[in-house]
C-alpha cells in the first residue's frame, strides 16, 4: 500500500479541523478584546488612552518570545512531517525552556525600567495617562513568563493538527478574563489595576493547563517526559532559533514601527489616541480570519515541507489564503454596514473621537480583505518553509520606507491627521503583499532545509 503524503492527509475535512477551532479562538479573542476596551472606556477616556499606549509595548515585548514559539511549531511540524515524533518531543521540550527564559529577561526588564521605557517611547504624556499606564505595564508583564508557556503550549498543539486544545483553555482564560474585568473594575472599582490583575490570573491558569496536558502520558504525537529536569539541547535551540530570531526582530521591529506611529498619533491629542484604540478594536474584527489561516499555515506547509510534499504545500497555501481573503470581505461588509452603531459603544468617546473612529474603520473595511492576507498570513506559510530571513528583510524595510514614511507624511506633514496615519498602514500592507507573493510564486522557498534527513 502506497504511503500516505501530505497531500491526502491535507484534505479539506481536516484543514476544516485545524481551521475551525483556530477561527473561533481568534474570535473569542477578538470579542474579549473588545469587551476589554469597552469596560476600560467606561472608567474614563485617560484610562483607556493609557492601556492603549501600554498595549502597544505589550506587543513589541511579546513579539520576542511568541516568535520563538512559532520557530518551536515549524521545526515540530517538519519533524511530524518526516514521521519523527521523537525528534518533535525533544524539540518541543527545548521550546518551553527557551520560551520561558526569555520571557522572564523580558519581564524583568520591563518592570525595571518601566518608567523610562514609557517617557522614551511617548515622550510627556499627560500626568493621569502615564499613570494609568505605569500600573498596567507593572502588573502586565509579570503574566509575561506564563503568556509565553501558554503561546508554546498552544503552538505545539497545534504542530499535532489538534487546534482543539488551545480552543477550549483560550476560552477559558478569555471568560476568566472577561469575569475579572467585571470585577475589578464595576464591583472593587480598581479600574485599570482591576483590569490588569484580571489579565495576569487568566494567563497563569492557560500556562498552568497547557503545560499539564502536553505533560499527560496520553499525548501524542509530542509528549513533554520529565520536563522538570532541564537539560538544553543546543542543536534543537539552534534549529529553532533559525526561525524565531529572525521571526523575533521581525515582530519586534514591526511593533517599534507601531509604536513610533503611536507617539506621531499622541501628538494629534488624547481623543485621536482613543479613536485609534477604539478603531483598531473593531477593526480586528475583520482579521480574525487572517491570523487563523497565519497559525494553520504553519502547521499544514510545515508538515508538507517535512514531509518534501512542495505541490501540497502549494495547493494548500492557495486554498487556505482564498479562504481567508473571501472570509474577509463578507467581515469588511459588515463593518462597514454596522460602523456608526459599532463605533457608539465606545461611551467615553468624544464627538470627534467617534468620528475619526468611523473614518479608520472605512479605511480597514476598503483596503484589509485582499492585502491583509498575502501582507500577513502568507509570511507564515514562508517562514514553515525555513524562510524567515526573507520575511524579516521585507518587513523591516516596508515597515521604515511605507508604514512609517507615510505615516509621518500624510499624517503630519499633509496634514490629513488620523487618514494619513492609515492610509501609510495600507500602503505598506500593498508592498509586503507584492513582495511575498513574488516570493512564493518563483519558489526560492524550496531551497531551504530546516531540518536534516
Amino acid at each position: 500500500m502506497q504511503q500516505e503524503t501530505a497531500a491526502n492527509v491535507w484534505g479539506g475535512r481536516k484543514l476544516l479541523r485545524l481551521c475551525v477551532p483556530l477561527m473561533f479562538e481568534q474570535l473569542l479573542a477578538f470579542a474579549v478584546g473588545l469587551v476589554d476596551v469597552v469596560m476600560v472606556a467606561r472608567i474614563d477616556e485617560a484610562a483607556m488612552s493609557g492601556v492603549s499606549l501600554v498595549d502597544s509595548v505589550n506587543f513589541l515585548l511579546i513579539a520576542l518570545f511568541s516568535a520563538m514559539a512559532t520557530g518551536g511549531a515549524v521545526v515540530c511540524s517538519q519533524y511530524l512531517g518526516r514521521k519523527d515524533p521523537e525528534k518533535a518531543s525533544e524539540a518541543a521540550r527545548q521550546l518551553i525552556y527557551l520560551v520561558t527564559i526569555i520571557s522572564t529577561v523580558i519581564m524583568t526588564l520591563a518592570l525595571i525600567f518601566r518608567t523610562p521605557l514609557l517617557s522614551l517611547i511617548y515622550g510627556r504624556l499627560e500626568a493621569d495617562v502615564m499613570q494609568n499606564a505605569l500600573v498596567y505595564l507593572f502588573v502586565t508583564a509579570l503574566s509575561f513568563p506564563f503568556l509565553a508557556i501558554y503561546n508554546g503550549g498552544a503552538a505545539l498543539f497545534r504542530s499535532m493538527s489538534n487546534s482543539k486544545v488551545s480552543m477550549k483553555i483560550a476560552l477559558a482564560m478569555n471568560l476568566m478574563n472577561f469575569a475579572g474585568n467585571y470585577i475589578g473594575i464595576f464591583v472593587l472599582h480598581q479600574g485599570v489595576l482591576g483590569a490588569a490583575v484580571s489579565t495576569l490570573v487568566s494567563r497563569i491558569f492557560a500556562a498552568i493547563c497547557i503545560t499539564l496536558l502536553l505533560c499527560r502520558p496520553d499525548c501524542a504525537p509530542i509528549h513533554l517526559r520529565g520536563l522538570l529536569r532541564i537539560r538544553l539541547d543546543w542543536s534543537h535551540i539552534r534549529t529553532i532559533a533559525k526561525i524565531g530570531i529572525p521571526g523575533g526582530v521581525e515582530g519586534s521591529i514591526f511593533h517599534v514601527g507601531k509604536i513610533m506611529v503611536s507617539r506621531l498619533i499622541t501628538e494629534f491629542g488624547t481623543a485621536a489616541i482613543a479613536a485609534n484604540a477604539a478603531a483598531s478594536s473593531l477593526s480586528s474584527f475583520v482579521n480574525v480570519p487572517g491570523n487563523a489561516i497565519a497559525l494553520a499555515m504553519v502547521t499544514v506547509v510545515g508538515q508538507c515541507v517535512g514531509a518534501r510534499d512542495y505541490p501540497a504545500a502549494k495547493k494548500n497555501v492557495k486554498r487556505l489564503l482564498g479562504a481567508s481573503m473571501l472570509a474577509m470581505m463578507v467581515l469588511s461588509l459588515c463593518l462597514f454596514l454596522f460602523r456608526y452603531p459599532l463605533v457608539g459603544i465606545f461611551s467615553s468617546l468624544s464627538d470627534e473621537g467617534r468620528s475619526t473612529a468611523v473614518q479608520i474603520i472605512t479605511i480597514v473595511a476598503v483596503f484589509s480583505p485582499i492585502f491583509w492576507p498575502l501582507a500577513f498570513s502568507l509570511p507564515s506559510a514562508l517562514r514553515a518553509t525555513g524562510d524567515a530571513k526573507y520575511t524579516m528583510f521585507v518587513s523591516i524595510l516596508s515597515m521604515w520606507t511605507c508604514r512609517i514614511g507615510f505615516a509621518y507624511l500624510l499624517g503630519r506633514n499633509m496634514g490629513l491627521g488620523m487618514a494619513g496615519v492609515w492610509f501609510g498602514m495600507t500602503i505598506d500592507w500593498i508592498v509586503r503583499s507584492v513582495l511575498f507573493t513574488t516570493r512564493w510564486l518563483h519558489g526560492r522557498w524550496q531551497e531551504h532545509q530546516l531540518i536534516s534527513g
